[in-house]
């Protein structure tokens, strides 16, 4: 999903020249609009029954099923179980041409719903110990509808499409359960990209919040964050809390490094550059109020948009958290553990697919997406072949973007009209690209 960080005409002015100098994309036929419309009642409705049915990552079992039926149905090469639960189809246009993939993701998070639809998610599963409820908070629901619509519309397409289509259905995007490996980095592994057919592309979509209906946003370059995540064991000696010079307080030296760790952002980091977030999101240690504990544990993110400052992060958080544990006579054991890598889109193919888009949308309705700390992990597909992730306002109009519930919230709702343009958006594309390479 995608957060909101910088807006303004003067970052769009840094990247509109790139797109204006490019090529003119073909024009999209007729046909994909017209067909898009007539499934659209269809996509609504598989919309629909993946939310009632929300799945957690690399259990998306009956999600996966629903789409490899679906998919079965339609004549494509169907193969399940790729990365746990995730289904990769294959359709083979009538004419030689390139090969494209494109992808969706399926998995629901840990959040009990509380929007007010007929077809709610009122289901709970166990996470990592605890009894959750279950929700496509992220509109992943929407993303798995979308591209069953698509397989549809392109399917039906067969005769006219010279090259081949490899649809990606992937599992666990949110993150795979403690212990087990998914997502994006397992799909690879297991050969969604290096077997053939090998596409040569790949797209992506992403809806949200944060546009109303009818608005498509894309961003050249660095568009969503790396997210790693830290953890910090800050070791004290247990004393009475009545005499705190008897022993080695890890809390106040946790509570110092929270705030030194802020000066990582704002001192070291060259935000000019590319901006960067090191947040601390949760503090553990002690037992009773009057207690010294001997340990004291953080939990926190670190989110970057550029690789060296990535490294630079790393490096500082260690430094910082190091240096004022000694400072207090404590000692702090910093882990860091990798997540996604930013997610970039292409520029060549950005420049290329922009005028797609706004022959779908409308050039008004299309617009330079602002930079976001949010992670996704099609950046990992992005680091093998040129991708190109753009966005879906999918909030009604009538609702003010500052009043609606952001993409996670258990509020967070789809106004299912907005499903239609991210259908005609991805065909097109894919009708688009295997025709002009």
């Amino acid at each position: 999903m995608r957060t909101i960080l910088l807006t303004g005409a003067a970052l769009a002015a840094l990247f509109l020249p790139s797109v204006a100098m490019a090529a003119d994309a073909p024009p999209v036929p007729a046909y994909v609009m017209a067909d898009a419309k007539a499934l659209e009642a269809k996509i609504i409705a598989w919309r629909r029954d993946i939310h009632q049915h929300p799945e957690l990552g690399n259990r998306e079992v009956r999600t996966a099923k629903l789409v490899a039926d679906h998919l079965k149905k339609l004549g494509l090469e169907v193969q399940t179980g790729v990365a746990h639960t995730g289904v990769v189809a294959v359709l083979r246009g009538a004419k030689p041409g390139p090969v494209v993939a494109l992808r969706a993701d399926m998995d629901a998070l840990p959040v009990a719903e509380r929007v007010d639809l007929p077809f709610a998610s009122k289901v709970r599963t166990n996470y990592n110990g605890k009894d959750v409820g279950v929700m496509h908070a992220c509109g992943h629901d929407t993303h798995v509808a979308i591209l069953m619509g698509v397989a549809e519309l392109l399917t039906k397409r067969r005769a006219e499409l010279p090259g081949t289509v490899k649809f990606i259905f992937q599992p666990a995007e949110e993150g795979a359960p403690a212990g087990e490996e998914g997502g994006a980095e397992l799909m690879i592994k297991q050969g969604v990209l290096s077997t053939d057919p090998k596409p040569q592309a790949i797209f992506g979509l992403h809806v949200g919040s944060d546009d109303h209906i009818g608005q498509v946003s894309y961003r050249p370059g660095p568009v969503m964050a790396a997210s790693d995540t830290f953890r910090i064991k800050v070791k004290g000696k247990q004393t009475h809390g009545a005499y705190p010079w008897a022993g080695t307080d890890p809390i106040v030296a946790a509570s110092a490094i929270v705030t030194g760790l802020q000066t990582i952002v704002s001192r070291n980091l060259e935000l000019i550059k590319e901006p960067a977030v090191v947040s601390v999101g949760a503090i553990n240690g002690g037992v009773r109020s009057n207690i010294i504990p001997d340990e004291t544990d953080l939990i926190g993110t670190i989110r970057t948009l550029d690789p060296a400052m990535r490294e630079q992060v790393h490096r500082r958080l260690k430094e910082v958290a190091t240096g004022i544990a000694a400072a207090h006579g404590a000692v702090a054991e910093v882990e860091i553990d990798l997540g996604y890598p930013v997610t970039v889109n292409d520029k060549d193919l950005t420049a290329w697919a922009v005028p797609v888009l706004e022959q779908v949308a409308g050039k008004d309705k299309v617009s330079l997406a602002p930079k976001g700390l949010a992670a996704e992990d099609f950046s990992f597909y992005q680091q093998k072949i040129p991708g190109f992730y753009f966005f879906i306002g999918v909030t009604d109009p009538a609702v003010p973007l500052d009043q609606a519930p952001a993409n996670h919230s258990p509020l967070f709702k789809v106004d299912e009209r907005g499903l239609l343009v991210g259908a005609q958006s991805m065909a097109a594309l894919t009708v688009a690209y295997l025709s002009s390479h």
